[in-house]
């Protein structure tokens, strides 16, 4: 067998703290960036905590208004732009160039950049905390005029907008090295249409970054000009425009919705492919949907404003419909990779499953308040707080942790402990829906979102006490997993280099890999390098994947 020969790693990796912080290694920096989000999702996870125990009962005093609407704008804040895309950014620092075939990054000082700024970005959002009138508390969105200096004069609003600003240029700095690494340092044989669907998916993502995310720069600076430079732009009195702000805002606010899911979808369908035993069904048409969803995803932003009475209803709701063919495509390419195949129930493959049962209603429920009939009823209530957190929830939390478990032994060497990952899936899934599951009925019986409490009346102390009851399920699992880490540490079973028996390239090296991620690479004659490796007698013949050549 021949094999394209790379440069040997001749001195010692260095393991002190200052070579990870000056580290340019790609491992590294995906490192930093997935155990910074996991960091930041314990926070949020606590700042949940407060906020469901303030709702366990009617009335409750626990948190007073002011402290529950800073708890809740950092918490939205958090898992949306330090938790859910920042770990998918930093699982594909790690991955591209394994699947690839690359020895690094396009651009490995912009790479390490990317994520200091994303770090020190989230610890200003947070340090707003510390100022005297407390962190931001006009909501994750931080509409106008909440977050005018007429109404929220405290630095943490400020500091909320810096912070984002400085995460927003880190992820368009990483999508750029992404989209230029798959581009151009491809190995020998690694065609565009034999990439793994997980990279495919982050180039999708990437695209979407670059067109979404100078949006949202743009809106905080004019929101830091209106507050601290004397700036009218969304201000009304002075000619300036709240609905403005909105367009701007949603703008970067729905296909951020799908920089928090393409990734993810990348996870699912390396997890399903690998646990059936099968060639993920439909390559092409998995790889064209992602594109798909990402173009659509640009011109459906204003379905977020149905009730402002200024945008085209019957446009923006045809386009949200539209959306769901391609997602829809996805599904049904990912039933058909496992039926008939050889399923294996592994940590990972319980988490995918999760996530499509979780997903599915979380985006049934997404078509229906793309109806504006029934966004007009559903507005500003719990039942689109359901909606969404089944979606970025049940949807990318679930596959983060299929993430985790799948690719851990690839990153450490060593496997997590399997009965505790399973035993922690089922809280997990267990505990979300219990949790998340009456919102959509609090939402129908009326209970308006963002309120710190509610009256003793109907079925909502009942429903209410059963969302925390939920939430404190899934506190356990939590606990469980860091448990599970300390346990399998403290074990350290070997996990050899391929203990899934898996496909793509990133599986053909060490466990973990070496600097330059490669002593040697495999030939690459399909979408399957690794499968080819595994069964030279098919090497005489092309194997041909749906859709790849």
């Amino acid at each position: 067998m021949s094999a394209a020969a790379l440069p040997r790693v001749t001195a010692p990796e260095r393991h002190d703290i200052l070579s990870w912080i000056t580290t340019t290694d790609h491992k590294r920096i995906g490192i930093l960036y997935m155990g910074t989000t996991m960091l930041f999702m314990l926070v949020a996870g606590l700042l949940a905590m407060a906020i469901r125990t303030q709702l366990a009962r009617p009335g409750e005093t626990l948190i007073d208004a002011h402290t529950y609407n800073q708890i809740f704008t950092l918490h939205g804040t958090a898992m949306i732009f330090l938790v859910i895309a920042p770990f998918a950014l930093g699982l594909a620092n790690y991955l591209i160039p394994l699947q690839i075939g690359a020895p690094d990054m396009a651009f490995p000082r912009l790479n390490a950049t990317s994520y200091w700024m994303f770090l020190f970005g989230g610890l200003i959002v947070f340090g707003g905390a510390a100022t005297n009138e407390g962190a931001a508390a006009a909501g994750w969105t931080s509409y106008v005029p909440l977050s005018e200096i007429s109404i929220s004069s405290g630095l943490g609003q400020d500091f909320w907008i810096v912070g984002l600003a400085m995460v927003s240029v880190a992820s368009i700095i990483t999508a750029l090295n992404f989209v230029t690494t798959a581009f151009i340092f491809r190995a020998p044989g690694m065609t565009m249409w034999r990439l793994p669907i997980f990279t495919w998916e982050m180039i999708a993502t990437a695209l979407l970054i670059f067109m979404a995310f100078p949006s949202l720069t743009a809106t905080l600076l004019m929101l830091f000009v209106d507050r601290r430079l004397g700036g009218h732009v969304f201000d009304p009195a002075y000619g300036g425009s709240a609905i403005l702000y909105q367009h701007l805002f949603w703008f970067f606010g729905h296909p951020e919705v799908y920089v928090l899911i393409l990734p993810y979808f990348g996870v699912i369908s390396e997890v399903i492919s690998t646990f059936s035993g099968r060639p993920m069904f439909g390559y092409t048409g998995m790889v064209l949907a992602a594109f798909a969803i990402a173009g659509l995803s640009m011109g459906v932003w204003a379905h977020h404003m149905f009730t402002t009475g200024a945008v085209n209803n019957p446009f923006f709701s045809f386009v949200s419909f539209l959306i769901a063919v391609p997602t829809g495509i996805k599904f049904f390419n990912w039933i058909c990779t496992m039926w008939g195949g050889a399923i294996r129930y592994t940590t990972p493959m319980l988490y995918a499953i999760g996530f499509l049962m979780n997903f599915l209603l979380g985006g049934v429920t997404g078509v229906m308040v793309a109806s504006p009939p029934v966004d007009f009823q559903a507005q500003d209530s719990y039942f689109v707080v359901a909606h969404f957190h089944y979606t970025i929830a049940g949807g990318s939390l679930f596959a983060l942790l299929a993430a985790v478990y799948y690719w851990w032994p690839k990153v450490f060497g060593w496997m997590l402990d399997e009965r505790l990952g399973k035993i922690g899936f089922w809280l997990t899934f267990v505990g979300f829906n219990v949790t998340f599951m009456p919102m959509f009925f609090m939402g129908l019986f009326g209970m308006p979102r963002r309120a710190y409490t509610y009256a003793d009346a109907g079925a909502l102390p009942a429903l209410n006490l059963t969302a925390t009851v939920g939430s404190y399920l899934m506190l356990i699992a939590a606990l469980l997993f860091v448990a599970n880490i300390i346990v399998s540490a403290r074990r350290r079973v070997p996990a050899g280099n391929d203990p899934w028996d898996a496909n793509t390239l990133e599986w053909a090296t060490t466990s973990p890999p070496p600097e330059h991620n490669f002593e040697s690479l495999p030939p690459i004659r399909s979408a399957r390098p690794l499968w080819d490796l595994k069964h030279p007698r098919s090497q005489a013949v092309v194997v041909k994947v749906a859709g790849a050549p």
